[in-house]
C-alpha cells in the first residue's frame, strides 16, 4: 500500500522539494499551505507521516502537534518537524513534544528521504512491464471555465488526438469529477470568480485520490499577477488564452511525460530501426536518448541484435545528432548488439568529422546497412 507523506509548510518550494525526493518510491504526497488545512487533510486522508513546519502564520506547527496529539484518532500520526532555527533551545523544546526527529532548513533531499526512512518503509514505485504512456494513448483532460467557448475551443483544438476533453463550469462540479473519474490533467480559469480555481488546486492537492493530477492555469496575457500566483502555488504551467493548441500539446507532453519518439521507432525481423525526421531539436534527441535503451532492450529480449539509425531524411547532422548516435553506440555495446548508420555522403562526412565517429558502421541506404550487418553477424569471430 502506498505510504502517505503530509507536508504542512507556508514555504511552497519546501513543498516542492519534497514532491521530488519522493517521486521515486511508491508514495502519496499531500500539501497543505497552513496549519488549519493541514488538520483538516490529516482527519480526511490519515497520513502515515507528516513534515511539520515549525514557523507558519495562520497556525504554527506547535499548536498543529498539540492538536494532533489531542485527537484520539490522530495523536499516533508520526511527525519530524521542519525548522530554520537550530539553537539548542529550539531543538530541546521540539523534542519534548515529542516529535519523531526534525530536520534543520535548508536541508537536502536525500537526508530528508534518509530520515523519512527510518520511521516508514518506502519503496520504489514498481515500473516492471509498465509501459510509459504515449501521445497516441487516450488522455482525459479536464477543463474548469465558466465560458463554454473555451471548452469548445480546447476540444477543437486537440482534436487530431485520441485524447477526451470534458468541461466543467464551478470549481465544486469539477472537484467532484476528479473524485470519480480521476482526469490526466486539469485546466482551470485563473480568472474564476471567489478564488476558485486556487482553492481548487488547494483542495486537489489535500485528497490522496488527486494529489498527483497535474493543474494548469489558463489565463489572458496581460493578467499577469494571477499568472504569478499560480506559478508560486506550484501549478504546473500557464496555458494562454486564446489557446494554442501546438502549446498546449506540448505542456501535456512535458507534464504527463508522454513517449513521443514511439513513431521513429520501428522493430522487423530482429532489426530495430530509429528513423530520425527532416529537423531534429534537441528535445527531440534527449527523449530519443531517453528511451533508446529500453528499446533496445526490448529488441534484445525479443532474439534481434542489430540497431540501424536512418539519417537519410536529415539536410544536416547537428551535434545533438552526434551525440545520440554516440550513446546510441554504447549502448549497444553493452547489450551486445550490432549498430550500423545509413546516411547520404554528405551526412556520413560531417559525422566523420567527430574522431569518435571514425568506428562507426556507414551505409548508403537502410537495405545496404542491415546487410552489412547481416555480413558482420555471420562472419567468424577472430581467434
Amino acid at each position: 500500500m502506498s505510504v502517505k507523506v503530509l507536508t504542512i509548510d507556508d514555504d511552497k518550494t519546501i513543498r516542492t522539494i519534497v514532491a521530488i525526493a519522493f517521486n521515486p518510491y511508491d508514495c502519496t504526497i499531500l500539501e497543505a499551505a497552513n496549519g488549519i488545512v493541514g488538520l483538516a487533510v490529516a482527519s480526511r486522508e490519515r497520513p502515515d507521516l507528516v513534515l511539520l513546519d515549525y514557523s507558519m502564520p495562520v497556525m504554527d506547527g506547535f499548536e498543529v502537534l498539540a492538536r494532533l496529539r489531542s485527537n484520539a484518532e490522530l495523536r499516533g500520526i508520526s511527525v519530524i518537524m521542519l525548522t530554520s532555527e537550530a539553537g539548542r533551545e529550539t531543538v530541546i523544546k521540539i523534542a519534548k513534544l515529542g516529535v519523531r526527529d526534525y530536520l534543520i532548513k535548508p536541508f537536502k533531499a536525500d537526508l530528508l528521504v534518509e530520515r523519512v526512512g527510518r520511521i516508514v518503509s518506502l519503496k520504489p514505485r514498481s515500473e516492471e512491464g509498465a509501459r510509459p504512456k504515449r501521445f497516441d494513448d487516450p488522455i482525459s483532460l479536464l477543463v474548469v471555465d465558466d465560458k463554454p467557448a473555451i471548452v469548445e475551443q480546447i476540444r477543437g483544438g486537440l482534436a487530431d488526438t485520441p485524447w477526451k476533453v470534458s468541461g466543467a463550469d464551478q470549481a465544486d462540479q469539477a472537484l467532484d469529477d476528479c473524485m470519480k473519474q480521476g482526469p490526466d490533467a486539469v485546466l482551470v480559469s485563473l480568472s474564476l470568480p471567489k478564488d476558485a480555481a486556487f482553492l481548487l488546486f488547494q483542495n486537489l492537492r489535500g485528497l490522496a485520490a488527486t494529489a498527483t493530477i497535474p493543474v494548469f492555469g489558463l489565463s489572458v496575457k496581460t493578467a499577469l499577477d494571477e499568472q504569478a500566483r499560480a506559478q508560486q502555488t506550484g501549478f504546473a504551467g500557464v496555458v494562454m488564452k486564446p489557446i494554442d493548441a501546438q502549446e498546449l500539446k506540448a505542456k501535456l507532453c512535458r507534464a504527463l511525460k508522454l513517449e513521443t519518439c514511439y513513431k521513429y521507432f520501428q522493430q522487423k525481423e530482429g532489426v530495430l530501426l530509429l528513423r530520425l525526421p527532416r529537423e531534429v531539436r534537441e528535445d527531440l534527441t534527449q527523449e530519443v536518448t531517453q528511451r533508446l535503451k529500453d528499446h533496445l532492450a526490448e529488441t534484445a529480449d525479443a532474439g534481434g541484435d542489430r540497431l540501424i539509425i536512418d539519417l537519410g531524411e536529415l539536410e544536416k547532422a547537428p551535434l545533438p545528432v552526434i551525440r545520440l548516435i554516440l550513446f546510441a553506440v554504447q549502448a549497444c555495446n553493452e547489450l551486445s548488439l550490432e549498430c550500423a548508420i545509413s546516411a547520404p555522403d554528405a551526412i556520413r562526412a560531417e559525422c566523420q568529422a567527430f574522431e569518435e565517429a571514425q568506428a562507426w558502421l556507414f551505409a548508403g541506404s537502410v537495405e545496404e546497412a542491415s546487410s552489412l550487418l547481416s555480413d558482420s553477424c555471420c562472419r567468424p569471430a577472430q581467434a
